[in-house]
């Protein structure tokens, strides 16, 4: 998975339901349930 880059952006992890929203970008991926999550795009996720 490619870096969080953006303010706003969502994400979404596909084992356990959680989404998040970026307030911050510090250059990192985002990991739940020990998995990338998906970042969200149009409502649905994004398979990376």
């Amino acid at each position: 998975m490619p870096p969080v880059k953006n303010v706003h952006e969502k994400y979404h992890c596909n084992v356990c339901g959680n989404e998040v929203v970026v307030t911050k970008v510090g250059g990192g991926t985002l990991v739940c349930c020990g998995e990338d999550m998906q970042l969200i795009e149009n409502g649905e996720a994004k398979a990376e």
